[in-house]
């Protein structure tokens, strides 16, 4: 069981740093390398505009690289700090830690297992990520719990306030054997959340997290839910987000009211070697006063940085250039994690 006093911070409340891992010629991005490492090199820059920024590296060599990129940036190094750890790959918001706080300064960091999304990849590295990053003391005193189920950050969406929001058709990927309450209940013991609301509806072609809530609707605050939506009627997607969009339509926050929500455009398809994918304007990043938020060089890039602007009111929007993530199904939330204030 949870300590009752810890909760899991909503994603726009302070920061203490984002967390990345570096792409190199042993991860599955080897084939691009060049190109995936310019979207990480424009994430550098932007987050370190903001608050510090953490990065693992798989060995000196890999550090050396990355620095040398960065120096030619107007990446702020002295917001930059180094890991050395080894990883299979570098999507962090699924391999790296959830992390409870309470309103004091005390921190848990939550540690499922991670499977390589129900077993699709080899993930053995990446599931001891966190322990990793433990021993080498980036997380000081906070606590490290292992929970023995699987669960990745990018399926889960907090708002800070006891309300966690997932998808039925990622978890029951993972737990086949279990029933929607048996994953609620799980889900409450372990964030010590309040209430769960599922979706059922919702995905989209090219996306191997099986419907990763973060690639669909995101809580933003005062009761805003941010979605990707598609007004494409002859696009495969039209009808499956159409009817999420009417699922969060009927969603209530905790004291019964409806959610104000903001559908973000769609961008047309974009296909690499005859393979749709995965481009969401919902998988955007929240840091200290900005929202960063994926650009793909399509006409909707705007109108959709305008949109979450407007749900965030007061940050900043910073658009990156986030194409090259997409050919590895995931895009610019996918490969980040924040970590709350305090917490390093």
């Amino acid at each position: 069981m949870t300590d009752s006093t810890l909760r899991l911070p909503a994603e726009w409340e302070p920061q203490a740093a984002v967390l990345i891992a570096w792409p190199h010629a042993d991860t599955d991005w080897a084939e691009r390398l060049e190109a995936v490492e310019s979207t990480y090199v424009a994430l550098a820059a932007a987050v370190t505009r903001f608050q510090p920024l953490i990065i693992v590296v798989a060995g000196e060599t890999l550090r050396a690289h990355v620095m040398s990129q960065l120096q030619a940036t107007n990446a702020d190094l002295s917001r930059i700090r180094f890991v050395e750890l080894p990883y299979d790959d570098t999507w962090l918001r699924d391999s790296g830690p959830i992390t409870l706080r309470n309103n004091g300064n005390r921190f848990q960091l939550t540690d499922f297992r991670f499977t390589g999304w129900g077993g699709k990849f080899g993930a053995e590295q990446d599931d001891a990520l966190i322990a990793g990053l433990v021993d080498a003391g980036v997380f000081g005193s906070a606590a490290h719990k292992r929970i023995d189920w699987a669960l990745e950050g990018g399926g889960i969406e907090s708002d800070g306030d006891g309300t966690i929001l997932t998808t039925w058709r990622c978890l029951v990927q993972r737990h086949p054997e279990q029933s929607r309450d048996e994953m609620s209940t799980i889900l409450r013991d372990s964030l010590n959340a309040q209430r769960v609301l599922w979706l059922d509806y919702g995905y989209l072609e090219g996306d191997d997290t099986d419907a990763h809530i973060d690639t669909l609707a995101r809580f933003a605050p005062d009761h805003r839910i941010v979605y990707q939506a598609c007004d494409d009627a002859s696009d495969v997607h039209y009808d499956e987000l159409k009817r999420m969009g009417e699922e969060l339509a009927t969603l209530r926050t905790a004291d019964g009211k409806p959610y104000t929500l903001y559908p973000l455009p769609w961008a047309k398809p974009i296909v690499d070697e005859g393979r749709r994918l995965a481009a969401s304007y919902a998988n955007y990043l929240i840091v200290n006063g900005a929202v960063l938020v994926p650009a793909y060089g399509d006409a909707a890039d705007d109108e959709a940085a305008r949109i979450i602007g407007e749900a965030y009111p007061g940050r900043t929007v910073v658009q990156v250039p986030c194409r090259p993530l997409i050919w590895q199904n995931g895009s610019l939330h996918c490969i980040t994690m924040q970590l709350p204030a305090g917490l390093v």
